[in-house]
């Protein structure tokens, strides 16, 4: 017989295997709610900006506006997040304030969390259908 051995045995290979496994099982659910606050950002940034953009248009024309292109936008009805699962647009403005709202476009686990947020010309957020989606950060 040699004195060293090629190779590796089944029971190592088989250790190796749970190894992985255990550290799969628990890295996928962080992974996956990563991803999903990433989404929520998103919304909150794109909604966060047409806040923004609706004060300086109204500093310029007394009056807030449900056409987008007019705060710089490409479309003038609703527009994705960088991800592609959020549609924000201005549902309603006058001059006196604005809504917009950020709705949640894919049927996943994220579908039941935080569905739309909301702001309005006042800067007041809500969302549905967790009422703490602006601020609580692990729905």
């Amino acid at each position: 017989m040699n004195k060293y051995m090629q190779g590796v045995t089944l029971m190592e290979l088989m250790i190796v295997v749970v190894i992985v496994s255990i550290l799969t099982v628990i890295a996928y659910p962080n992974y996956r709610e990563f991803v999903a606050r990433a989404k929520r950002n998103e919304a909150k940034s794109c909604l966060l900006q047409i806040s923004t953009l609706q004060e300086r248009f109204y500093l310029q024309n007394n009056v807030y506006t449900t056409d987008m292109t007019n705060l710089g936008f490409a479309n003038a009805g609703s527009n994705l997040t960088d991800s592609g699962s959020y549609i924000c647009n201005v549902t309603a403005a006058n001059a006196n304030t604005f809504t917009a709202v950020a709705t949640y476009q894919n049927a996943d686990a994220e579908t039941g969390k935080c569905m739309t947020f909301n702001i309005d010309g006042r800067g007041q957020k809500t969302s549905a259908p967790a009422p703490d989606c602006w601020t609580n950060t692990r729905l």
